[in-house]
């Protein structure tokens, strides 16, 4: 493994070289490890699960295994940037442009849903764009992996990560299904739009208590040139 180009709450990520097929690759590291057979037994049906994707707006799994008691994932690298490191840098996306995320990210996640496959964690930081704007779905299969929706309410570091774009079925308890990750991407393209989440409060349960029960204030209220349609 050559250099770390990301750091998060699941793990690393390596820019890495694929010695047998000579191709640049990206390995995640995950945090934690084998604790028992169980969690190696889950995390193998997971990384086979997102190894079946095959879709140009999904980051491509081609191998996983452990390595010094962690679980990794060797993945397609994509040469870009997140929409969450576009937003931490304040850049404006435009009514067109959002239109067009929303209909490659849409696109991702109905191959998946073909597949009965839920992502679970839609956001912008698993929201890639490569070097031509080309929008690809990252962590399938890990997300439902390190998954767990009690964590929204136990943990105020959780916010950002989940809460923001918890679907309101999640936020009451119960499992996900593929509308959960539709939901959480009609609340990343709301904030591309805006600026803001639909729903933002003090503490995780807040937030959550929000999405189940307030509607979201209209977009166009923070971005007045948004066609009639988007609303």
């Amino acid at each position: 493994m050559d250099t770390v180009i990301g750091r998060g709450g699941m793990g690393e990520v390596w820019r890495a070289s694929d010695e047998v097929l000579g191709r640049p690759v990206a390995v995640k590291l995950l945090l934690g490890g084998e604790s028992d057979e169980q969690a190696t037994a889950r995390f193998r049906l997971e990384a086979q699960t997102a190894a079946r994707l095959n879709h140009p707006h999904v980051v491509t799994v081609f191998d996983f295994g452990s390595w010094d008691g962690r679980f990794f994932l060797v993945m397609e690298l994509v040469e870009g940037v997140s929409l969450a490191q576009d937003l931490a840098a304040g850049a404006g996306f435009s009514p067109q442009r959002v239109a067009d995320i929303a209909a490659q990210a849409a696109a991702g996640l109905a191959a998946a849903h073909r597949q009965s496959v839920v992502h679970r964690d839609i956001k912008p930081g698993n929201l890639m764009q490569d070097s031509h704007g080309a929008v690809k779905i990252g962590d399938f299969g890990i997300a439902r992996f390190v998954d767990d929706a009690s964590a929204a309410l136990t943990s105020a570091g959780q916010i950002v990560g989940t809460s923001l774009y918890l679907a309101p079925e999640r936020a009451l308890g119960k499992p996900a299904g593929p509308g959960s990750d539709v939901y959480a991407l009609g609340c990343v393209l709301y904030q591309l739009l805006a600026g803001e989440p639909p729903f933002q409060a003090a503490t995780a349960p807040a937030v959550l208590h929000l999405h189940v029960d307030a509607p979201p204030p209209p977009a166009s209220l923070r971005c007045p040139q948004l066609p009639g349609a988007f609303e």
